[in-house]
């Protein structure tokens, strides 16, 4: 995917995603959600085993799954469906993808200046700080708009 396709894609996602935004501060129930909402609703262990078509055991060990996150996605999708319960999936941004993409690229703009620097200072050529500030500006944007596949790279 180039570069601007890629922009456009993150400008949609954060577009799509921003919605979820007030979701970041919903914390899981401390027991978990299937617990929770099984509580909440008044349904026993045993009467969400016969919804599932498992034993009792097992609903006790999808509970513990779900608190410690080795619960697979399908029995989720089941148990909400035995809640009555739509089972939503996604991931929701600490920012923006755009400003995820930003970050990246400063990060790598500042190894970049800094390895830079070091060499213009021992050849006598450092850059003023109105110039470095300038230049990381120039830097940060052209990696974001090259969008170089070893963005994600460990440096």
């Amino acid at each position: 995917m180039k570069a601007k396709h890629r922009k456009l894609a993150r400008e949609q996602l954060d577009q799509t995603l921003n919605r979820f935004a007030p979701l970041r501060t919903v914390a899981v129930p401390g027991k978990g959600w299937v617990r929770a909402i099984r509580d909440a609703i008044g349904m026993t262990g045993e009467q969400l085993a016969n919804r599932l078509n498992v034993n009792k055991q097992r609903v006790s060990r999808i509970e513990q799954d779900e608190r410690l996150g080795n619960i697979t996605l399908k029995t989720l999708r089941g148990v909400a469906d035995a809640l009555d319960c739509i089972f939503v999936y996604g991931f929701v941004p600490r920012g923006s993808l755009e400003q995820t993409v930003r970050n990246r690229a400063e990060s790598v703009a500042r190894k970049r200046m800094a390895r830079s620097n070091q060499m213009m200072r021992l050849e006598k050529q450092e850059l003023s700080e109105e110039e470095k500030e300038k230049a990381m500006k120039d830097m940060i944007r052209d990696i974001i708009e090259a969008m170089p596949k070893s963005l994600w790279d460990e440096e």
